[in-house]
């Protein structure tokens, strides 16, 4: 209940978005493979964020 108005971070942000570009590129994989290709490395260069992230703090 406490939790309801709590602001997520920067780092949950970028897990949301991580999430959804596999999703998306999954999806895309049964249609256009240069696509999901695209997207799985976008979703890669969004993990190096993320972890650089959990690195600072």
């Amino acid at each position: 209940m406490f939790g309801l108005f709590k602001k997520k971070t920067e780092v949950e942000k970028l897990e949301i978005k991580y999430k959804a570009l596999l999703k998306e590129a999954y999806d895309l994989s049964k249609t256009n493979r240069s696509k999901s290709d695209q997207k799985t490395f976008e979703a890669e260069e969004l993990s190096k964020q993320i972890e650089a992230l959990k690195a600072l703090g």
